[in-house]
């Protein structure tokens, strides 16, 4: 599957689907809730791992109100400045994969909401507001009749904020039974998910 990037007025890029296939994009979406003023260890080991799980399961990555250093104003650039900083995914080169095919945005705090480009937004959480609720059989329907989706992840102790909860149009418990997971279990955890029931969901 092929993106292409373009500058979007948000100040990162936009993620363009370049493939004739009528599947919706799968992008996870990391919201910063660590220190808003300095990049430190907990950013530089979330970008690493996110960017491995988006590559290995088929999906974009948009990060929200990361501390970037001065030099970095590119997923290009930050994929550069995070192979200096960790040996996780291989040395970030997962991540540097992924932000070469266009396939990384970087976005401003998302309080305000997010860009519409990146699809319908939908909070990962162990307590989905009841009335707002998906399963994993409604979301893989979603995108494989077209729909694209944002997954959100707090990262940090607290979750999302809360104009962010409220930015989201649906919640999504991955466990059921609303398990609390560490941001990088449920990274792995929700995006194996969601892309092997599109798998198995996809029409022959």
């Amino acid at each position: 599957m092929k993106f292409g990037a373009s500058r979007s007025r948000q100040g990162g890029h936009r993620l363009t689907r370049l493939d004739s296939e009528r599947r919706g994009r799968v992008t996870l979406g990391i919201i910063n809730g660590y220190d808003k003023h300095k990049m430190r260890e907990p950013h530089r080991r979330a970008i690493a791992r996110a960017g491995a799980v988006a590559a290995a399961f088929e999906a974009n990555l948009a990060l929200f109100g990361f501390p970037l250093p001065e030099e970095v104003r590119t997923p290009a650039q930050l994929a550069a400045w995070s192979r200096q900083k960790t040996t996780i995914g291989q040395g970030a080169a997962y991540f540097v994969e992924l932000a070469e095919r266009g396939r990384v945005a970087i976005f401003e705090a998302a309080e305000r909401g997010f860009p519409p480009q990146l699809g319908t937004p939908i909070l990962t959480t162990s307590k989905p507001r009841p009335q707002l609720a998906l399963d994993l059989s409604a979301i893989a329907l979603r995108v494989n009749t077209g729909e694209s989706l944002l997954l959100v992840f707090g990262l940090g102790p607290h979750g999302p904020p809360e104009p962010v909860r409220r930015a989201c149009a649906a919640d999504f418990d991955v466990t059921e039974i609303g398990y609390s997971l560490e941001t990088a279990t449920a990274l792995g955890a929700v995006a194996s998910a969601v892309w092997h029931a599109t798998k198995r969901a996809r029409p022959r």
